[in-house]
């Protein structure tokens, strides 16, 4: 029987998202999940701090990059895909339905060079495919609702969530982005939570919900079906999606929205450099008229 994934988190404060290291420990071949690219927006300036922690810790395990992976194309982060990709060879994955992601922002920024055909990723995983990292299965979940493009990673008894799911004092992520839906998310939280009752869930974001004093990302099937203040067991669809609806109607667009969304539907690829040697980011702007 081979051993367990050997898994361990990188915490970006500043964005609040939790990249991971996943290796097996039996070939040494590794993935890294949801990896961030540092961005400071008021400068404009973008650094690979986060992604370079997480390429020392792989070289110092002695561990080969295998797949960088996307749970989906985040909007409050800008992904370090890309850069991983040229420091590594590895290929750059995310579930397929990230076309219809593409599709929605490319028109919404006006983007001749965003394909709509997932062209920018190297794989495109269906739901149920499976892949390996060396000799660990991984099952690839479609759970949108968040976004139509999320994926949950599965590996023995470890599930990467992606935005999916918070942890069980803070609930679940908004779906009121475009092709969001908050019945579609009922319904993927659900499929998750019908994994084995032990089965430990690694999420992709944590904001230490009141009360609580230190960051957390990794739950359990059990205590997200008997604690999770949003949709523990005996809520049902309806009572879920009314207050999740009412709970986004609230919120504010994350702050980084606009260039993460226009450099991760690129697979992190940042815009080609312009005749100055710049490369820029588009910011849509609508005059509100009486």
């Amino acid at each position: 029987m081979h051993a367990s994934a050997d898994i361990q988190a990188f915490f970006d404060e500043a964005t609040n998202t939790v990249s991971y290291l996943v290796s097996d420990p039996a070939t040494r071949q590794a993935a890294i999940i949801d990896a961030v690219l540092d961005y400071d927006h008021a400068s404009g300036k973008a650094s690979t701090t986060s992604a370079d922690r997480i390429l020392a810790a792989a070289q110092a395990g002695g561990l080969q990059i295998a797949w960088i992976l996307e749970t989906h194309a985040h909007a409050d982060h800008l992904s370090a895909a890309h850069y991983l990709k040229t420091r590594t060879a590895a290929p750059v994955a995310i579930g397929e339905h990230i076309r219809e992601v593409q599709r929605i922002f490319r028109r919404k920024f006006n983007l001749d060079d965003v394909s709509g055909d997932g062209k920018e990723f190297d794989w495109l995983f269906r739901d149920g495919e499976t892949f390996h990292i060396g000799d660990l299965a991984v099952e690839v979940l479609h759970t949108p609702g968040h976004t139509p493009a999320c994926v949950s990673y599965r590996i023995d008894d470890a599930v990467f969530t992606g935005d999916t799911l918070f942890m069980p004092d803070y609930g679940t992520a908004r779906a009121d982005f475009p092709g969001g839906s908050a019945q579609t998310l009922y319904q993927s939280i659900r499929r998750l939570l019908a994994l084995p009752p032990e089965t430990r869930l690694f999420l992709c974001h944590d904001y230490k919900a009141p009360g609580r004093s230190e960051y957390a990302w990794e739950t359990t099937v059990a205590e997200q079906r008997r604690h999770n203040v949003h949709v523990h067991d005996g809520v049902g669809a309806e009572e879920f999606t009314d207050m999740r609806q009412r709970r986004d109607a609230t919120l504010s667009a994350p702050a980084l929205l606009l260039p993460s969304i226009q450099v991760n539907i690129r697979a992190g690829r940042l815009p080609d450099a312009e005749s100055n040697g710049m490369r820029y980011l588009k910011i849509p702007v609508s005059l509100a008229t009486e």
